[in-house]
């Protein structure tokens, strides 16, 4: 099993301001948001990594927490300037983001791969030079999978659904759970934890 290295900058995608908060395509930074708060950690305003970024003590070594404030199609300044002021790996960061391709509640766990038109992740492998980093995919849903005539950018920019927003929260803690397993770099358990479909909820039983 793959122990080596672990996870040391956690990067929530999203765009800044108050009119993008509770949009879907924020849902990196809502991500990370839960994990500072499980971490003890503030995140702070750091001019020079152009986000607000917090570091925490993370069994013997520490983890840099980070949310871009440059809007999504630059996250790469961000990320690229944290990572090469503390030498960190493109393998040691894992990115969360906002996935199109999954239904709200399911999560996937990978390394490298395209960006698949995701704007944040194209600009951060342009400046990373490459996708050798973790990317988690929070599931928001696609317009034509949730039977909504929307443009794609226009639907990403609008919050969740009453009936998705539960699941989407749902999803966020359960992937929580498998920060450990990250931090201590056992990337193989947390695909498995991470990747796993959530169980549908199960029927009430009829009363007798």
């Amino acid at each position: 099993m793959t122990t080596t290295p672990p996870i040391r900058l956690v990067v929530g995608l999203g765009n800044p301001g108050p009119e993008y908060a509770d949009t879907r395509h924020n849902a990196g930074f809502w991500w990370v948001d839960a994990l500072a708060r499980e971490l003890g950690t503030t995140l702070k305003v750091e001019s020079k990594f152009h986000g607000l970024a917090g570091r925490a003590r993370q069994g013997d070594g520490e983890v840099w927490l980070l949310e871009p404030s440059t809007y999504m199609n630059r996250s790469g300044q961000s990320v690229a300037a944290l990572a090469r002021f503390y030498k960190i790996q493109p393998q040691e960061i894992l990115v969360v983001h906002d996935e199109l391709d999954l239904l709200p509640g399911e999560t996937k766990l990978k390394q490298g791969g395209s960006h698949a038109g995701h704007n944040g992740l194209k600009d951060i492998q342009a400046l990373l030079g490459t996708a050798d980093f973790w990317r988690l995919r929070v599931g928001v849903g696609h317009p034509r999978s949730l039977g909504l005539n929307q443009p794609v950018v226009d639907f990403v920019l609008h919050r969740p659904r009453q009936d998705e927003q539960p699941l989407i929260a749902e999803a966020i803690n359960r992937t929580l759970d498998a920060w450990p397993l990250l931090a201590r770099g056992e990337y193989e358990r947390a695909t498995m934890r991470i990747n796993t479909k959530p169980k549908p909820p199960k029927a009430a039983k009829p009363a007798a």
